[in-house]
């Protein structure tokens, strides 16, 4: 028998073949000059960000290395959403270059980009091991940036617990993922979609063994979504990290996150979503961590004082909204997660930017710093309190039709299909669990627009960080009124995983 060697399709790669050689060459270049400019490394990664997103532009659909690397409409939608994470983060990143990052600046690009090429390589895997080498290439980098103020305690913690906490779960879900192999035979996603299926039809007898895998990789993608009770390592590590790398953390690694938990489960074990299943089913137990999510992260926001930690138990509860789409398991439900991570992206890395802003300016991440800053820097307050009511859901931002969508989609379930009934709960708790988060979300804004004094404090902007703010800004509003274009593209999530519409 001849042996015939994969079709490679490395044009397919290309925009990740880019973007890994331009993060050398950007800490080549940091080095070579003997790191004297300021600003010019952070430049050339915007610049290698925006060319990676043009080469994305023009690379086709199909299939690399056999069936591992795939680019369909899933893949390239959370290209995007990748590559507009990372372009902010570095953008609100160049205040803290001047004094706390003085002689590392193109490690620091660098490793925001390596990060950004394995979310990448992420999204067109198409089989376990692949995906498992992706999350890992996208954490690594991002242990070493929490904990990239090595003379501040609370950065080291960080790194230190985020490190502990994703080798742990990288341990479980590769054992897991070991599970899902003896089952189907396979890594391939598909093909495991197959296998599993006519395993179960034809022993009857795989329950055990199945069980264990779903809950260990959801225990280990959890981790990795924050999902409760996987949840303790965000407001410390969020706290503690550069307020960039905690922006990029909070929307770049939870798309990867959510993507690979997409893969997984929606494709490779679709079958076993639905209670007909039990006790085999996923879909009531990833059902309750959402309920888990919203309820813990609204809850125990409203107690912070630090915006850091309280932004981070904020991402909790918007993870849980977002596993409403899944859950779903329809064509609404996917297209409408697909909207919701990218309204999120504007939001919350707008509001991370401006919380970068103020911390520049004040050294401080305190709620209390925010008392009275209206009054002395009117266009930061009024930009912050935009991508706060976005965050909260509140009409006509981006954020507001990202929730109908989910919400949406979770009724649309419950109709069609009797045995989803308790999602009418799921999407009553997360209704209710919404108001909730306008209570702490309005807290800010009442700080910076209802003191007696004002703010000691006046903000000035660097034009990355300004531009950051701009762009944010400009998502909610063009999305929030006009969001046909965003979900057209995103329909097509549905049919990368086999849903039908």
């Amino acid at each position: 028998m001849e042996f015939a060697f994969p079709e490679y399709n490395l044009r397919l790669m290309a925009p990740e073949i880019f973007l890994f050689l331009w993060a050398l060459l950007i800490i080549a270049y940091d080095v070579l000059t003997k790191r004297k400019s300021e600003t010019t490394a952070g430049y050339l990664a915007l610049a290698g960000l925006m060319i990676t997103g043009l080469i994305l532009g023009f690379t086709g659909t199909g299939h690399g290395f056999g069936n591992m690397f795939v680019s369909d409409t899933a893949a390239k939608f959370f290209k995007i959403i990748f590559l507009g994470s990372a372009f902010m983060a570095i953008g609100s990143s160049f205040g803290i270059m001047r004094e706390k990052i003085v002689n590392h600046r193109g490690e620091f690009y660098g490793l925001i980009l390596f990060s950004t090429v394995g979310m990448m390589f992420l999204s067109s895997s198409n089989e376990l091991l692949s995906l498992y080498i992706g999350l890992e290439l996208t954490t690594i980098p991002l242990f070493v940036l929490a904990a990239f103020f090595k003379d501040d305690k609370l950065s080291v913690e960080a790194g230190i617990k985020y490190f502990i906490v994703g080798a742990f779960s990288s341990a479980l879900l590769l054992y897991g993922i070991s599970f899902l192999y003896g089952l189907s035979g396979t890594t391939d996603l598909v093909q495991m979609k197959i296998n599993i299926a006519i395993t179960h039809l034809t022993f009857q007898n795989i329950g055990v063994i199945l069980i264990l895998a779903i809950v260990l990789v959801v225990a280990g993608i959890g981790f990795k979504l924050s999902l409760p009770p996987f949840h303790q390592w965000v407001p410390d590590v969020y706290q503690g990290s550069p307020t960039p790398v905690a922006a990029f953390l909070s929307v770049g690694s939870k798309a990867a996150g959510l993507i690979a938990f997409a893969k997984i489960f929606v494709n490779g074990l679709f079958a076993f979503h639905h209670p007909d299943m039990a006790p085999n089913d996923w879909g009531r137990l990833v059902a309750l961590l959402a309920v888990a999510a919203m309820i813990l992260g609204n809850t125990v926001a409203i107690r912070q004082t630090n915006i850091k930690r309280m932004l981070g138990y904020s991402s909790i509860a918007q993870v849980g909204y977002i596993m409403i789409g899944i859950v779903a398991m329809n064509a609404l439900g996917m297209a409408a997660m697909g909207f919701y991570i990218f309204a999120y992206m504007f939001a919350n890395m707008g509001a991370f930017a401006a919380v970068a802003i103020v911390e520049d300016k004040t050294g401080s991440c305190e709620i209390s710093t925010y008392s009275g800053l209206a009054r002395t820097s009117p266009l930061l307050s009024a930009t912050f309190a935009v991508f706060l009511l976005s965050l909260a859901g509140i009409p006509p931002l981006a954020g507001f039709m990202a929730k109908f969508y989910i919400f949406a989609a979770g009724i649309q379930a419950a109709q069609h299909d009797p045995g989803l009934y308790w999602m009418y709960w799921l999407v009553g708790i997360a209704l209710l669990t919404t108001v909730f988060a306008i209570y702490y979300y309005a807290n800010i804004i009442k700080q910076m627009y209802f003191a007696k004094e004002p703010s000691p404090h006046k903000v000035t902007y660097n034009f990355p960080a300004l531009t950051v703010l701009l762009i944010g800004l400009a998502g909610l509003f063009v999305f929030g009124i006009y969001p046909e274009p965003v979900l057209h593209f995103a329909s097509g999530i549905a049919s990368s995983f086999g849903i039908i519409p």
